[in-house]
C-alpha cells in the first residue's frame, strides 16, 4: 500500500477543476488508457493578457495521477501562460505534500500535458520529447523523454527512470538500452561538472602549467618532426611563442601554432591564445 500524504487523499476522494471545458482555447492529451495512465487538459484563456481564467482535467488513472492532475490545474490557473510553464513536476508533487518515489510519474505527465496544451493553443509543434526513438515499446517512451527526466530530476538509478517515465516498467526488454542513455547522460554531466568546478588558476600557476606542458607534450612531437617551439612570454591570457629548426620554414605553421593553442585550451583554460612573437 502507498503512503498518500492527506493532501493527495484529499484531492483524490474530492478532486478540484475535474471535467472538461467547452470550447476550450487549448487542449492537452497525454498517455493512452492502454498504457494505464491518460489525462486530458482543457484551458480557457484571455488571449488579451495570456491568462489562464480556468483549466479543468480529465483522467484515467490512480490516486496520484488524479491527485496530480487537480493539483496541477490549482497551480495554473490565474497564471500568463508562460508562468505556467514555469511549473515543473516537482512543483506538483510539493504542492501535493510529496509523492511516493514510485508515483512521480504522475506528476511528470502533468505538466507534459501542460506543455502540449500551450502548443496546441499557440499552434506550434509539439514538445520535443514526443519525438525521437521509443525505447519503451510498453509505455511508449521515447529515448529524448528518458534523457529529460534523468537531467530535470537529477535521477541516478534505471529503477528511477521507471518511476519517473514507466520506461522499464513492462516487459523490461528495454532496460539495457535505459541503462545505455542513463550512462551517456550521467558521463555528460559529469564532464559538464568537472569544466564548471575547474579550479580558478592564479597567473604563477598558469605559467607554471604552460610551460610544463609545452615541455612535456608540445616540445617533444615538434622535435620529432625536426621542428621546436620556445615559450617567450605569457601576457594575460595571450601566450607568446617562438618557433624553431624545421618549424619556421613549414609551410604549415598556421596549424601548427593552432594545435598549440589547441593543446592549452584543452589542459589549462579555453581563454588562452596562441600566437608567434
Amino acid at each position: 500500500m502507498w503512503e498518500y500524504t492527506e493532501k493527495v487523499r484529499d484531492l483524490f476522494l474530492h478532486p478540484k477543476n475535474a471535467g472538461e471545458i467547452k470550447n476550450p482555447d487549448a487542449v492537452g492529451e497525454i498517455g493512452n488508457i492502454v498504457c494505464g495512465d491518460a489525462l486530458k487538459l482543457t484551458l480557457k484563456i484571455d488571449r488579451a493578457t495570456d491568462r489562464i481564467t480556468d483549466a479543468k482535467f480529465q483522467t484515467f488513472g490512480c490516486a496520484s495521477a488524479i491527485a496530480s492532475s487537480s493539483a496541477l490545474t490549482e497551480l495554473i490557473k490565474g497564471k500568463t501562460v508562460d508562468e505556467a510553464l514555469k511549473i515543473t513536476n516537482k512543483d506538483i508533487a510539493e504542492y501535493l505534500g510529496g509523492l511516493p518515489r514510485e508515483k512521480m510519474h504522475c506528476s511528470v505527465m502533468g505538466y507534459e500535458a501542460l506543455e502540449t496544451a500551450v502548443a496546441n493553443y499557440r499552434g506550434t509543434k509539439l514538445p520535443k520529447i514526443e519525438e525521437g526513438e521509443i525505447v519503451c515499446k510498453c509505455f511508449g517512451v521515447t529515448d529524448k523523454k528518458i534523457r529529460r527526466a534523468i537531467i530535470e530530476n537529477n535521477l541516478k538509478t534505471v529503477e528511477d527512470i521507471t518511476n519517473f517515465t514507466k520506461a522499464g516498467g513492462g516487459c523490461g526488454e528495454c532496460i539495457p538500452e535505459i541503462e545505455k542513455i542513463l550512462k551517456d547522460v550521467l558521463d555528460e554531466k559529469t564532464v559538464k561538472e568537472t569544466v564548471k568546478t575547474k579550479k580558478k588558476l592564479t597567473n604563477i600557476q598558469k605559467i607554471a602549467m604552460i610551460q610544463d606542458i609545452m615541455e612535456k607534450e608540445i616540445k617533444p612531437l615538434l622535435q620529432a618532426h625536426g621542428g621546436d617551439v620556445e615559450l617567450i612570454d605569457v601576457d594575460g591570457n595571450k601566450v607568446i611563442v617562438s618557433l624553431r629548426g624545421m618549424c619556421t620554414e613549414c609551410l604549415m605553421t598556421d596549424v601548427t601554432i593552432k594545435d598549440i593553442e589547441k593543446k592549452l585550451k584543452e589542459l589549462v583554460g579555453d581563454e588562452l591564445t596562441v600566437e608567434v612573437g
